[in-house]
């Protein structure tokens, strides 16, 4: 693989392409500046500006979320699996058909499996700008969001309609939904049984890792945050590790696995056959299986990545435990 072969699968987090209208709640105060990213895979994005950096998919998505203090995610659900590790700042994860069944602080470096099945949303309660980073389950990531009632009748009362084929229109842009095609159904009584209001007992200690644990746990080999037998215990069709400076050999190695390296803290070397090339903080970097690399910190001080692989299990409901 050359070097512009192997460039073209790296998204670099300075090269980031924002879209501000992702979803229905773009116009609602509190969430109207927050910033979607795609960066592999489509995501779950509702609007045709969303830009996607690399379109084909290794069994799961990867994107992110960069938001302003106080803006917020509003209230959804997913079908498929929803990680995410904090990248830059301070969030607040919350959960519940109003948001108040539980909730949890997460700092730079710590990861959240949120289960599937469970309206959830998250708040940048930082000082600057902050940024998570997701993974999302499935090729096509569930197929899309199911949002909280009240998130659909807030946006309808900022000018936000999204259609029964999950297309966004926004009506203060003179748009409307085509002939025969009606809003997204909100979901009644008999439907929101089906969501459950889990607790912080029922959540965090099944769902949620946090940096220095990990990095402790890394010491000698990866650290095994998502997978059958990791942290968290969980199969959605993925594994996630977290490498640091004492848990990877600087010799080259391949897998028969799609593997997406994540780098946290600190500057990593990638080298393969036919080049090498720096990774950082925020950088995205998808290797194709069977292609022989290694990975090493390339400076001195702290160092972490999280590496992401597929698997066999297909994507799904989260099961912890």
């Amino acid at each position: 693989m050359t070097p512009q072969e192997m460039e073209a699968r790296i998204v670099r987090y300075g090269d980031l392409q924002p879209c501000k209208t992702a979803f229905i709640d773009a116009h609602t105060p509190g969430s109207d500046q927050k910033e979607n990213f795609t960066i592999i895979g489509g995501g779950v994005s509702e609007s045709a500006d969303q830009h996607v950096h690399i379109q084909d998919t290794p069994g799961f998505n990867i994107g992110a979320a960069g938001q302003p203090p106080r803006c917020r995610n509003s209230l959804h659900s997913h079908r498929t699996a929803e990680v995410f590790f904090v990248l830059k700042g301070k969030w607040r994860f919350f959960w519940g058909r109003y948001g108040d069944a539980g909730e949890v602080v997460l700092e730079e470096g710590d990861i959240i499996n949120i289960p599937t099945g469970i309206f959830r949303g998250f708040e940048n309660i930082g000082t600057d700008y902050g940024m998570i980073m997701a993974i999302l389950g499935g090729d096509d990531a569930g197929g899309g969001v199911i949002w909280a009632p009240q998130v659909i009748e807030d946006a309808r009362d900022h000018g936000l309609v999204l259609a029964e084929t999950g297309k966004l229109y926004d009506t203060k842009k003179g748009q409307s939904l085509p002939d025969g095609v009606k809003p997204m159904a909100v979901l009644n009584a008999e439907e929101l049984k089906a969501f459950p209001e889990l607790t912080t007992l029922d959540v965090v200690p099944h769902y949620v890792a946090r940096y220095w644990d990990m990095m402790a746990l890394s010491d000698k080999q990866p650290a095994k945050v998502i997978g059958a037998d990791a942290m968290l215990r969980d199969r959605p069709g993925f594994d996630v590790e977290l490498l640091s400076r004492n848990s990877v050999s600087d010799e080259m190695y391949s897998v028969d696995r799609h593997e997406v390296l994540m780098p946290m803290r600190g500057h990593w070397r990638l080298t393969w056959d036919g080049g090498t090339t720096s990774l950082n903080p925020g950088d995205t970097c998808a290797v194709p299986p069977s292609i022989a690399h290694s990975i090493a910190p390339s400076m001195t001080g702290e160092a972490s990545l999280y590496r992401v692989r597929d698997t066999d299990d297909p994507a799904g409901l989260t099961k912890a435990g």
